[in-house]
């Protein structure tokens, strides 16, 4: 890195080396059975420099010849965008916990064992299902110095174990899944067979749902299918300054419901969205996004963030590309509610757990469609069974608007997500029943 970086300086007025290698161990299991190990190395170094005012760039895997990745990155300046930002200097970082030396010591036989038993306490439930998991572990490590004296570095863990499930009875076919994910080894298998047996037990019933419009509960796994994407898009702040967001001119105005709080936060304790600095060397915060409603914040790298006279807020992220504003973990503030206290206000509604398709909708719009692929209907107070051939539209900023409650059991989903449940007092859905 150093050597790339001296080349660079020489030819560039400003220059800038990140380098990123990891190692992860899937162990992946198919139809009830272990079907493949394998360890996956990799390792990438990205220059970004810039010259007479416009930004060049190159990227490697694997080994690295100096001169070749500097005389790439000089060439495409002339291409480049013009660069309104300077390379951060020396930072004061966070500490932020993320790494923990146990999960290298997780043996491959204990990873196998953890996925046989996650299955077998599935199936021990629902003897028919045929499941696929995945049980994995990784390491990973950032490199980052800049011409301006900025220098980061940081190594990260990672353990995920997850579960899908399908159950086939004639011509019906049912959906269930769940995960965990931290910078944690994940030692029991409990919380997501819990899950998985919960949907199967709530879903044991096919029943039926009228097409009209009714109150629908969004289980943290039904925010996540449903309501996310819109969301991140129109926090975006490149799609803001663009004037593609909904929300490029409601700062500072009550916009959602006054229940309802939203936060990025990449500095939680051993969440594998969580570091201490993005990927330009900007120190990690917490970022308000929502405060009881009223929209208090944007997401922003540094050239996003130049063009829009603002500071970033250290979302600088590279997606095998020049950095632009992405999320890390993205937090909903809970409420106050029980989840079954939800269920028991409802006389007729709808539990939605996973919707499949939603981000097929006008996600810019903030409008959503999809087909329920798991979810409950809810009479008289009472989940009385599963819904099939069901589908929900409505649009993410009316359903945030006017809450009926915001739950008070927020979970973890993808282990990019925590959120608790929502209560929307009237969705659209339709049958093909009727």
């Amino acid at each position: 890195m150093d050597e790339i970086l001296s080349r660079a300086k020489k030819v560039a007025g400003q220059a800038e080396v990140f380098q990123v290698s990891s190692k992860r161990t899937p162990v992946n299991f198919e139809a009830n059975r272990l079907k493949q190990i394998q360890t996956k190395e990799s390792s990438s170094t990205v220059l970004r420099l810039i010259k007479d005012g416009r930004i060049g760039f190159a990227q490697v895997n694997g080994f690295v010849h100096p001169e070749a990745l500097v005389n790439i990155a000089l060439e495409t300046c002339q291409f480049g965008m013009l660069a309104k930002f300077d390379f951060p200097g020396p930072r004061a970082y966070p500490h932020i916990d993320i790494f923990d030396a146990q999960t290298e010591e997780v043996t491959i036989d204990d990873m196998v064992e953890l996925g046989q038993q996650l299955i077998a306490a599935v199936r021990q439930h629902t003897p028919d299902i045929v499941c696929e998991a995945t049980v994995s572990k990784g390491i990973a490590s950032v490199r980052m110095m800049n011409s301006e004296g900025g220098k980061a570095s940081y190594s990260k863990s990672f353990f995920d174990i997850g579960l899908e499930g399908v159950l086939v009875q004639d011509q019906d076919m049912l959906f269930v899944g769940d995960s965990q994910s931290s910078c944690h080894p994940v030692h029991d298998f409990k919380a997501v067979a819990e899950e998985v047996t919960n949907q199967l037990e709530l879903a044991k019933r096919n029943v039926s749902v009228s097409t009209k419009q009714m109150p629908v509960i969004f289980t943290p796994r039904g925010v996540a299918s449903s309501l996310i994407a819109p969301l991140v898009a129109a926090f975006n702040g490149k799609l803001v300054l663009d004037g593609a967001s909904p929300l490029k001119d409601k700062r500072g105005e009550q916009f959602f419901d006054k229940r309802f709080c939203l936060w990025d936060d990449a500095t939680l304790p051993y969440q594998v969205a969580s570091c201490p600095c993005d990927d330009e060397g900007m120190p990690s915060q917490r970022t308000t996004l929502v405060d009881h409603g009223v929209v208090s914040q944007f997401l922003y790298d540094l050239q996003t963030a130049a063009l829009a006279n603002t500071q970033s807020t250290g979302n600088g992220s590279r997606r095998g590309g020049l950095p632009t504003p992405s999320p890390s973990s993205i937090v909903i503030g809970e409420g106050d509610v029980y989840f079954w206290d939800m269920v028991r206000d409802m006389r007729q509604g709808l539990v939605i757990d996973q919707l499949m398709g939603a981000e097929q909708g006008n996600i810019l719009n903030g409008d959503f469609s999809g087909n329920v692929l798991l979810g409950y209907k809810v009479e008289r107070g009472e989940i009385t069974g599963r819904v099939k051939n069901t589908i929900v539209a409505g649009n993410v900023y009316e359903v945030l608007s006017q809450l009926e409650a915001v739950g008070q059991e927020a979970r973890w989903v993808g282990g990019l997500l925590l959120t608790p449940c929502l209560y929307c007092p009237s969705l659209s859905v339709a049958t093909r029943s009727g």
